[in-house]
């Protein structure tokens, strides 16, 4: 008997020693082994690619082939963490940072751009939310066909690619012409929406009676560029040290985006309360005098300063490597400086547009139309910073059907029109818009009354006066 509870107590000994050898034990000891992959074009290039001078987005298209298929046999081995790190891995370590985003943006479409940036998030959400091995790996299929399918527009084939993948197909020569294009739409396309709320708050001053108050909104512009300036330079050295730092990119550009969004709807319900018709010119201009002494002015010039922060880091982000790819390809600057020299100068002329000939518009028509500008600014960057929230996984894509709504949005097309003013098919952002379009329309409608009842005051006045 005494032998048997012996035992039995030594079977329980070795039970607690294990159990504690279990808990306290390094946890990834037991993790599956990983797969391991490359994790950016600077690695990959030698490897794959190790006789070639420049960077070929056919080459880069095949080696975001093989980061992400890593993704899938890590997947298969039941590694999350890895798995997971090839899909960021395959956009921050590839397509975000070699110009293939950038030159996709420019030669192709915007929308293309958006297209293959909400792809690779549908691969690492299949990945993160363990939707199963069939799904993840018809994610990345529906990428890499989208990747390989633009470089072949992008760039002309090389025998090494050809001989990695059995593919020889056309794609176009990089030109000198080429780089212009690119440093000509990246600044138009990003300025644009700067310089259209920038000249609607100057103008508004101006029309307003308040030309002398310009300062503050001039001083916000040229403090964030300088701002655009040192944010690049971090985000260009922190890049340097781990390609992740571009999801933090990807977040600041929406958490700023959505400032905005609220400074502007604030600005243009401030500027909504303005309008009224040219007989009350007296009444209406003191009322803009005396709100603009009481602090609204910060208002103005915060919001002339996230317009043009809000992208000014990703322009210069971008010009970076396109001045580098110019050196590998020996095309001197020259010609991206000229595209520069052309978006500025339109710029400059949608700015004088704005600034000179809106204030000529009567006083209630030219107060209304500013302040729809401002709405619809407003409601083009909740689209914008949501969209850039969901490339910066800091929220999710949604796995809803909202009938009608959903139906409508699979309507919209993608193309760079709507692109640039933040209206894009995806769910996620169209029903933020929708419900912010009605809180808008609510509050035209309540300062419509407004307006009524304050002509109906004033009229009363002056018949007792």
């Amino acid at each position: 008997m005494v032998k048997v509870k012996s035992n039995k107590n030594f079977v329980a000994i070795l039970f607690v020693v294990f159990a504690a050898f279990v808990a306290l034990f390094p946890k990834d000891v037991f993790a599956a082994e990983e797969i391991p992959h490359y994790a950016t074009w600077e690695e990959a290039q030698p490897v794959y690619f190790p006789d070639s001078d420049v960077t070929n987005m056919n080459e880069v298209a095949y080696a975001i082939d093989m980061c992400m298929q890593a993704g899938i046999e890590n997947y298969k081995a039941g590694n999350m963490d890895a798995a997971y790190k090839c899909m960021q891995d395959g956009y921050y370590g590839y397509y975000e940072v070699c110009g293939f985003e950038r030159q996709t943006m420019s030669r192709i479409s915007g929308a293309r751009k958006n297209e293959v940036e909400l792809a690779y998030k549908a691969c690492r959400q299949a990945v993160k939310k363990d939707l199963g091995l069939e799904t993840v790996q018809a994610e990345v299929k529906n990428l890499t066909s989208m990747i390989y399918e633009d470089g072949l527009l992008l760039a002309p084939t090389t025998p090494a690619f050809e001989k990695l993948t059995g593919s020889a197909s056309g794609g176009t020569t990089v030109t000198a012409g080429a780089f212009f294009v690119e440093a000509f739409v990246i600044l138009l396309r990003e300025g644009l929406e700067a310089i259209l709320v920038i000249g609607g708050i100057i103008a508004y001053l101006v029309k307003s009676g308040n030309k002398n108050k310009l300062k503050p909104v001039y001083i916000g512009s040229i403090v964030a560029i300088g701002c655009s300036i040192l944010a690049a330079a971090i985000l260009s050295i922190l890049k340097a040290q781990s390609a992740m730092i571009g999801a933090s990119q990807e977040a600041i550009e929406g958490i700023t985006a959505l400032i905005a969004v609220a400074i502007l709807f604030y600005v243009s319900n401030w500027m909504l309360n303005k309008s009224e018709t040219e007989t009350w010119n007296r009444y209406i201009n003191d009322k803009v005098e005396g709100s603009v002494s009481k602090g609204s002015m910060f208002a103005l010039g915060f919001t002339a300063f996230l317009a043009v922060f809000r992208e000014g880091a990703e322009v210069i982000l971008f010009y970076q490597p396109m001045l580098a790819d110019a050196k590998e390809h020996n095309i001197g600057g020259g010609m991206i400086a000229l595209g520069v020299i052309v978006a500025v100068a339109i710029l400059v002329v949608v700015f004088v547009a704005i600034r000179f000939f809106s204030i000529k518009l009567p006083l209630k028509p030219f107060f209304l139309a500013t302040s729809i500008l401002m709405a619809f600014m407003a409601v083009a960057f909740l689209g914008s910073g949501i969209k850039e929230l969901l490339e910066g996984d800091v929220i999710e894509l949604w796995d809803v059907h909202i009938p009608i709504i959903s139906d409508l949005v699979a309507k919209i097309p993608e193309n760079d029109v709507l692109d640039m003013f933040g209206i894009y098919p995806h769910i996620e952002t169209i029903v933020p818009q929708m419900i912010l379009t009605a809180v808008i329309v609510i509050l035209f409608i309540v300062a419509h009354f407004k307006n009524k009842k304050i002509k109906q005051q004033m009229k009363a006045k002056l018949e007792e006066g």
